[in-house]
């Protein structure tokens, strides 16, 4: 009977390590996809200028994105749509906004490149990398296809958390600041009520943090897209985090943005002869203001200040999460801002009487919904021209930043431009995972994007020999260090050499007559390809339909 029982123990313990060493196996196996496969994450900021983070010249502490900088590369002329909707169409879809089907914003149109959501001619990357055999997570603004068929989780998404909407208060998500409006939070493809003790940016790195740990046992890699509000209007910010920066800005605009600039050029963001564009005409000489008008614009950049310094809190505490899984290692993160700084202000007919009121009270008060307007976007851009909206340099360059350890030469620097068109190229090069030509049974429009993996191994990269750019009949053409832009009303082509004057302070269109036109023809053959319609035209066939 011993002996029976000593040769059941052994065959038993011969199994038992036969299925030890089979998981140990796979496991191994699991480790070695996930090396060559690694998670890829996007991190947009909503609303932010080109000098708002601490390694593009900013004073406010940003040491997460700084570490992600130092450790990666940093795209010094990377272009947005400037606009939140167009922008979030082109960065998911690889395609302009025209061809996603958000040639504008979410208004709904019959014309097929201003429809208001994504079309069924694109792929998001989510889709293409889901079919790839990455976990597809999201957390944040949404912003393109409000309706619950167009939701994230419709478009590739196996889990999301976040705004459907373009904007809402910080610590009451779902209050309508327009007349008539709806605002939606959602988990998944429900809508989600929000709870006490809420601020917007702190849920959703909640949920992001969760949805990554939630991914740990599942073999497969992750894509997450973190789309902060943060620092988009109404400028709100958790006490503690105002403290650190009050009483900052005292100095006043013009003091502020030639610190930022000396920063930038000392940190190699843009060249020593980098020249500040001049305060804007809407910006008033700091010296006539009232004390309480400079502490009232002090407030609102502490405030704003603190929006930006709690998202990079956030983006710490994702970063810390992978460390805890060991995939920091494995993981590349991305970092960039929708457009420019936003120079709106919260006036009007379009908002209810009580967020009217609440624009009255000082930006430090939760209960406040307010801007910093023209004042803070100057210095948030510095040294660019104009805003969000336009094609200027202030309306759609960003920082970007990208991470990949062990790939990227850490502390790189490049003045390469690049676009968002460009992300869905790379994360799919990234992810060995090819572009699909039909999905869905639906034909797809092929990427206009090209793959930045060369350029962040610090490779050769052909770049882009031309880009595009239209907002509401604003439009620019980048090529080579020319760069050719117009604004609406005006509709007058101006031309400037981004190389020696990033600024755009010298209009050579009168000097180079034969570029000025060579390049407004690629415009028009370009707007043709893409279906864009003159925003006039535009504007008279929406009155029609009204």
């Amino acid at each position: 009977m011993n002996k029976n029982f000593s040769k059941r123990s052994i065959y038993i313990i011969y199994l038992l390590f036969f299925f030890v060493g089979l998981t140990a196996t796979a496991q191994q196996s699991r480790k070695a996809f996930n090396k060559k496969r690694p998670n890829i994450i996007i991190i947009l900021a909503d609303d932010m200028g080109y000098s708002d983070i601490g390694c593009f010249g900013s004073e406010t502490l940003t040491p997460n994105l700084d570490a992600l900088g130092k450790g990666g590369i940093k795209l010094t002329q990377f272009y947005n749509a400037s606009r939140c909707c167009p922008t979030r169409a082109s960065l998911m879809t690889g395609l302009y906004q025209h061809q996603a089907g958000v040639g504008d914003m979410v208004n709904t149109r019959k014309e097929p490149a201003y429809e208001g959501y994504l079309n069924q001619n694109c792929v998001t990357i989510a889709e293409a990398l889901k079919a790839g055999g990455y976990n597809t997570l999201m957390a944040g603004k949404w912003h393109i296809g409000q309706a619950p068929e167009h939701w994230p989780v419709k478009r590739g998404f196996d889990h999301y958390f976040g705004l459907i909407d373009g904007a809402s208060s910080y610590f009451n998500p779902t209050m309508p600041y327009r007349p008539n409006q709806k605002l939606t939070i959602a988990l998944d493809d429900k809508e989600f009520t929000p709870g006490p003790n809420w601020y917007s940016t702190n849920a959703y790195a909640d949920y992001a943090v969760k949805f990554i740990d939630g991914n740990k046992n599942t073999g497969k890699p992750f894509f997450l897209y973190m789309a902060f509000t943060s620092p988009h209007w109404p400028i709100q910010a958790l006490p503690e985090d105002i403290a650190k920066y009050k009483g900052k800005y005292l100095m006043g605009w013009d003091k502020l943005r030639e610190a930022r600039l000396a920063r930038q050029k000392a940190m190699g963001i843009l060249p020593q002869d980098a020249k500040l564009s001049p305060r804007d005409l809407n910006v008033p000489d700091w010296d006539s203001l009232s004390p309480e008008e400079k502490d009232r614009w002090d407030t609102k950049m502490a405030v704003y200040a603190a929006m930006v310094d709690r998202m990079d809190q956030n983006i710490g505490r994702i970063r810390a999460k992978l460390k805890q899984l060991h995939q920091d290692k494995n993981t590349v993160i991305m970092f960039l801002s929708d457009n420019g700084a936003s120079s709106e202000s919260i006036k009007g007919n379009g908002f209810t009487p009580e967020v009217l009121a609440a624009n009255n009270k000082p930006a430090s008060d939760p209960t406040s919904f307010t801007a910093y307007e023209y004042w803070g976007a100057n210095v948030s851009n510095t040294p660019f021209r104009l805003f969000k909206h336009w094609e200027y340099e202030g309306g759609t360059a960003t920082p970007f930043i990208a991470s990949y350890p062990g790939v990227i030469k850490p502390g790189a620097i490049s003045d390469r431009p690049a676009h968002i068109i460009d992300l869905m190229a790379t994360c799919l090069d990234i992810a060995k995972v090819p572009y699909p030509k039909t999905y869905h049974g639906n034909t797809i429009i092929p990427t206009e994007g090209i793959s930045l993996l060369p350029l962040l191994k610090g490779q050769q990269w052909a770049g882009h020999d031309v880009l595009f750019f239209e907002h509401e009949g604003n439009r620019a053409v980048r090529q080579g260090e020319w760069k050719l832009v117009s604004q609406k009303p005006l509709n007058k082509w101006e031309l400037y050499n981004i190389k020696e004057d990033r600024s755009e302070l010298n209009d050579l269109s009168a000097k180079y007559p034969d570029r000025v036109a060579e390049m407004s023809a690629m415009y028009d053959k370009w707007a043709e390809h893409a279906g864009v319609i003159p925003f006039s035209k535009l504007e008279k066939r929406a009155g029609e339909e009204q």
